[in-house]
């Protein structure tokens, strides 16, 4: 756990924020040492914060022993030089459990991923997060997506709880996230932060910087940290000749792959990190692997995203 408070660390980040795969051997049990490399290289690539074990990482899919593992081994691969943020999810007493898991690893906060498969009311969905951010002492970012969307109101509510320090979105919807920015911030909530959580966000990241969400998952920075830190350079500068040449030339295409197969923003995402050498083994049930052509053309994907890298010394 790193000292200074969550919510400072993630203001102004120096990079994109990592999500990283969780690794299994051959025979699809945990894999801590080669999660661990995954962890270290992105950190040493230049990421500014370590998400583990969340949607990326699978969190559906693991024990909360392996949980606890991989979130542990994060934090003694981070040593503090980046903070580190654990999912935590299903129904209030066990994403509790996971929260408490994450404490007792090590974890500077936790990412709140929708309840299991119910469908909540705003009164419903607000108790979960409280007394879930009231369990353990870290600070929480509250995940909007699927069957957990907020009213402007519920997230004003939230964002008054000392614990809750931002949203992440990953429904698209920038009406509704407009009015929700414009309401919070009405009420003199100006520290709470918003996150671009949509799959590969960075196709949205010039949509939403536009009102004012510049923070945003990462799942290239996986498997193309330096395609993923030429794109938030330029987002962050607002070079958007760049920004754009790379939607254009290989976020654009990925996405359009991505969108070819059930459960790609994990499964392509695991394959993409396999091309870099780096055996992090397959997804677990009930997700599946990427056919063969399509692993093939996420590698031109990849090739075509470091060509424009290289035709402008390393800027696309």
């Amino acid at each position: 756990m790193t000292s200074a408070p969550l919510a400072a660390r993630l203001s102004i980040p120096s990079g994109p924020l990592f999500f990283p795969v969780t690794a299994f051997g051959p025979d699809g049990t945990l894999d801590l040492d080669t999660f661990r490399t995954h962890v270290r290289q992105g950190v040493e690539a230049g990421a500014a914060a370590v998400f583990a074990c969340c949607g990326t990482g699978e969190f559906h899919a693991l024990t909360p022993e392996e949980f606890q593992a991989c979130v542990a081994a994060a934090v003694e691969e981070t040593a503090g030089r980046v903070p580190v943020v654990a999912g935590a999810g299903y129904g209030t007493a066990l994403a509790v459990r996971y929260a408490r898991l994450a404490e007792e690893a090590g974890a500077d906060g936790l990412l709140a991923m929708p309840p299991y498969l119910v469908v909540a009311g705003q009164e419903g969905l607000l108790r979960h997060y409280s007394e879930l951010a009231d369990a353990t002492s870290l600070e929480v970012i509250v995940y909007q997506r699927d069957n957990a969307v907020f009213t402007p109101a519920t997230v004003v509510a939230l964002a008054r709880h000392p614990k809750i320090l931002g949203l992440k979105d990953g429904l698209g919807d920038l009406d509704l996230l407009q009015r929700t920015i414009s309401a919070v911030r009405a009420e003199g909530l100006t520290d709470f932060l918003y996150f671009n959580g949509l799959p590969t966000a960075e196709l949205t990241g010039l949509a939403y910087r536009g009102i004012g969400v510049g923070l945003y998952s990462s799942a290239v920075f996986c498997f193309a940290p330096d395609i993923a830190l030429a794109f938030h350079a330029a987002l962050r500068t607002g070079d958007d000749a760049t920004a754009n040449r790379l939607l254009d030339g290989f976020y654009r295409p990925l996405v359009e792959l991505r969108n070819e197969g059930r459960g790609y923003a994990v499964s392509l995402v695991k394959a993409g990190v396999r091309l870099t050498g780096l055996d992090v083994g397959e997804v677990r049930p009930p997700l599946h692997e990427p056919a063969d052509e399509h692993v093939k053309r996420l590698a031109g994907i990849v090739e075509r995203g470091r060509a424009l890298l290289a035709e402008t010394g390393g800027r696309a």
